[in-house]
């Protein structure tokens, strides 16, 4: 007999098939445009884990890996993949020669400080509804099936950072 509470998994992952296939529409682009002829222009997807993905723009100068970025976030917008996977802090770096390139990370998996401030929303939120940070992944369980909606919704509200995503709903 299960005698569990209705609960959703609050995840971070983002599709991978159709990054990799922003990745090839971005680089065939590249391939075929008159302003990258002859340059080193080019995206890379390097996996480093199980599923760490991360990417690295490759081109001839700064203002060419901006290019690059360009063509690659209008990729993933009309692939539908939300550009706050991808992490662009990191610094451009040189690569030998006169080339320069920058690693993008792509977020996925909810990290310890991001599952502590789902928790802390939660608490503040005052509704009858529990949140347990599990590995990459934070679950929230309650009493009521309203409970845990009005919790996705103020989730929604409050992280606009990264584009969460909720599932394993179970009632």
């Amino acid at each position: 007999l299960r005698n569990l509470m209705p609960s959703f998994d609050t995840v971070l992952e983002p599709n991978f098939v159709e990054l990799r296939n922003a990745v090839e529409q971005s680089n065939k682009e590249i391939g075929t445009r008159f302003d990258f002829k002859g340059s080193a222009a080019k995206i890379e997807l390097i996996e480093t884990g199980s599923k760490e993905r991360d990417l690295m723009l490759h081109a001839d100068s700064d203002f060419q890996i901006g290019q690059v970025k360009d063509i690659l976030l209008a990729k993933l917008a009309k692939r539908g993949v939300d550009v706050r996977f991808l992490d662009d802090s990191a610094k451009i770096e040189k690569a030998g020669g006169d080339k320069v390139r920058q690693p993008v990370r792509v977020k996925c998996g909810i990290d310890g400080e991001l599952g502590r401030k789902i928790q802390t929303l939660v608490k503040q939120s005052k509704l009858k509804v529990q949140a347990a940070i599990q590995g990459e992944t934070v679950r929230i369980s309650g009493t009521k099936r309203d409970d845990l909606q009005s919790v996705i919704a103020l989730l929604r509200r409050e992280i606009t950072e990264v584009p969460l995503k909720f599932d394993n709903f179970r009632d």
